[in-house]
């Protein structure tokens, strides 16, 4: 094999593997941003379900909805992971620069993110004497990450949509 095919054989390899922890990173923001949306309901209506309205605590909430969080980051990522692996470079590359610039969904991950900062910081503030701080700390940025979202969906069902941007083309082999 000449050095050049070897150069070039390693250029793809790093450009899959680049394309696949890009990929991956992303699938574990949305793992943790549905897991952070469901588990909290669910949680509570299981709850109040099986044991009746008293067993349902703030700080078990909470926990219940960080490691919610923590399975939706394991989830997401394993996922992805095994897609990825599965995938050919060209549509590695394809799924990339789609995700690179959905401008809905980096709205989205911005809404999340700015809202599990918040709540990770008001959430221990609030209920400081009715949780461990590590349950107020984690399950209120999981909270905080669920109102972002929905924050989101609530801007772009009122009409303020993110610009479209011009996604460029790539040559096939390049």
């Amino acid at each position: 094999m000449s050095s050049q095919a070897q150069a070039n054989s390693d250029e793809q390899a790093l450009a899959r593997l680049a394309d696949t922890e890009y990929l991956v990173r992303r699938s574990v923001t949305k793992g943790y941003q549905l897991f952070s949306i469901l588990t909290p309901p669910i949680y509570a209506g299981i709850n109040i379900f099986r044991k009746g309205r008293g067993h349902l605590t703030v700080n078990r909430l909470l926990r219940a909805t960080w490691l919610g969080g923590a399975a939706g980051i394991a989830s997401g990522g394993a996922s992805e992971y095994i897609r990825s692996s599965n995938s050919s470079s060209e549509t590695l590359r394809s799924r990339r620069i789609r995700a690179a610039y959905d401008t809905d969904a980096l709205r989205a991950d911005d809404h999340a993110t700015i809202g599990a900062l918040l709540c990770a910081v008001l959430t221990p503030a609030i209920f400081w004497k009715r949780g461990t701080a590590i349950h107020l700390i984690f399950g209120g940025a999981g909270l905080g990450t669920a109102a972002g979202y929905f924050t989101h969906v609530a801007r772009s069902a009122s009409g303020d949509v993110p610009p479209r941007p011009v996604v460029p083309q790539i040559a096939p082999g390049s």
